[in-house]
């Protein structure tokens, strides 16, 4: 017979093996749960030098956006979110792979003016979601080129991008720069998605043609299966009338667009010299918004155009509710630069003054709760961080090559905001002299000669929640500008030669050199 203590000791070993056993069941069940969870259906959508402020939800209402400010109130909308290189094709190349510019070298002129490998291009988040599953589209402007290695110059004459890029994208609807010229559709056997871009049809322009294709896309997506859909509008760049929807200017055609305090007509002395002197942002807002009658041109049709985004926009959402998409979708809404539009008497991107670097960001999760999705942001946020960001909510784990951060945790406010950054990196690499020589032999000849002749205005700087510090480094001596964003968010009073900031400056200084020198720095 057992003995007392020894029957107590056995009802012991089988009540733990119970509770054991049964904890093993429920951790099966939530592992089985968690299989059975779907991936999010990822939707990119980037316009086309859409300056940050250009719609209702970050305070313009005469540029009426609609579906955006409704994406915007449903989601999350970010009030400091920057670009880490305000121009096009680096602008594209960073939020793809995670990477900043002066690490993948993907840009217009020497001596950062490579192509994007396919090695690289293997590590963006379309070719890392492909891999994992997802099917993958893209639609609209590339603004960049993919070889088999890196090569120079960045932009050759020939794209071939079933070659380059098939094997990331399953649905490809793109071009160059305009889908008037150069314009590439697959699958080949989808006959519906050529006659969207069939030559001599009778639609509504580029922007619509976007948008049918968008359409089509989800249209054709199986019900089994998560997708990654990437659309890049031609819009709102370009003002002329073939490229704006005439129908939708009637709406704006009498509006009075309010200028901004930072409007400048005709010349400002005050900006750099070598700025006034080489940039292409002066002699550009001569010609295009350096008077008032130019400007209400101008902004009136790019409200055009951001209207005519708006509605693609809202036919999207109505897509995803009918296809009951919606509540597993999640939407991104950026820009790829911003545009000074006659601010600080300047008309181009590049330069990182806010109207350039400070990007539009609104976020839209179907599966989050309504009470949870609602707000607005003001975490610092950086363009590198789209990349990252992207590949985590497919539930994959972010390479090292990436630079950004994933901010799937200050999405959702579960982020330890002290340990978040305060500071965000940008550059500017960019020379209009070099972009007029990018084909010749002797580029990196003519660049150093633009430097050795005080020519350059290249920058970098960095961006706090107070201050912005920006250095032309290759200028001799290196110019520089600070300004507190808090009380002058206009940027109009350079602290520079102020010497109580003096603590400030060295501080972001070092700061500046500091990330520079993390950006450089390449992992696999």
């Amino acid at each position: 017979m057992h003995s007392l203590k020894q029957i107590s000791f056995i009802a012991l070993v089988m009540l733990l093996s119970l509770m054991t056993n049964g904890q093993s069941k429920i951790n099966n069940e939530i592992d089985k749960a968690s299989e059975a969870k779907p991936k999010p259906n990822i939707i990119f959508l980037m316009t086309d030098d859409q300056r940050w402020d250009n719609m209702g939800v970050y305070g313009k209402p005469e540029f009426n956006t609609p579906n955006i400010d409704k994406l915007a109130a449903e989601g999350v909308v970010f009030d400091q979110a920057f670009y880490a290189v305000a121009i096009c094709m680096p602008s594209r190349v960073t939020m793809l792979t995670g990477r900043y510019n002066s690490n993948h070298r993907v840009s217009f002129v020497a001596p950062d003016d490579y192509t994007l490998s396919q090695n690289d291009f293997s590590k963006s988040y379309p070719a890392l979601l492909k891999n994992a599953g997802y099917r993958t589209g893209f639609i609209g402007k590339v603004g960049f080129t993919v070889t088999d290695e890196a090569t120079r110059p960045s932009m050759p004459k020939e794209q071939f991008y079933k070659e380059h890029m098939g094997g990331v994208f399953d649905f490809f609807a793109g071009s160059e720069t305009r889908d008037r010229k150069g314009h590439v559709t697959w699958p080949e056997e989808d006959v519906e998605l050529k006659n969207i871009y069939k030559e001599g049809r009778q639609n509504s322009g580029r922007t619509l043609r976007t948008g049918e294709a968008m359409m089509r896309f989800i249209d054709t997506q199986p019900e089994d299966q998560p997708f990654c859909l990437s659309v890049s509008f031609y819009a709102v760049k370009h003002d002329n009338d073939k490229d704006v929807y005439m129908p939708h200017f009637e709406q704006f055609k009498e509006t009075e667009m309010k200028a901004p305090n930072n409007w400048v007509e005709g010349d400002n002395p005050v900006l750099p010299t070598v700025v006034i002197e080489n940039a292409r942002g002066v002699y550009l807002h001569k010609k295009r918004s350096s008077t008032p009658e130019m400007y209400q041109r101008l902004v009136r049709r790019f409200a055009t155009q951001g209207y005519t985004v708006d509605e693609q926009v809202g036919f999207l959402v109505e897509k995803l509710k009918e296809k009951n998409m919606l509540e597993n979708t999640v939407i991104i809404y950026t820009s790829d630069n911003g545009r000074f539009q006659g601010s600080h008497g300047l008309f181009d991107k590049c330069l990182l003054y806010d109207e350039s670097v400070k990007a539009p960001l609104i976020i839209y999760d179907g599966r989050v709760p309504e009470s949870k999705r609602k707000h607005r942001e003001k975490a610092l946020i950086s363009s590198v961080d789209m990349a990252p960001t992207i590949v985590s909510m497919a539930g994959l784990e972010v390479p090292n090559s990436m630079q950004g951060r994933d901010i799937s945790d200050v999405l959702s406010q579960t982020e330890d905001m002290s340990q978040w950054r305060d500071t965000v990196f940008m550059e500017d690499l960019f020379l209009a002299a070099m972009f007029q020589e990018r084909y010749k032999d002797n580029v990196d000849e003519l660049n150093q000669n633009l430097i050795e002749n005080n020519k350059s205005y290249r920058s970098r700087g960095v961006r706090t929640e107070q201050w912005k510090y920006i250095v032309y480094y290759e200028h001799t001596p290196k110019i520089e500008e600070l300004y507190d964003v808090i009380k002058d968010p206009s940027e109009q009073n350079n602290l520079v030669r102020n010497l109580e900031y003096t603590a400030v400056l060295e501080k972001l200084r070092a700061k500046t050199e500091a990330m520079y020198q993390a950006a450089i720095h390449k992992n696999n």
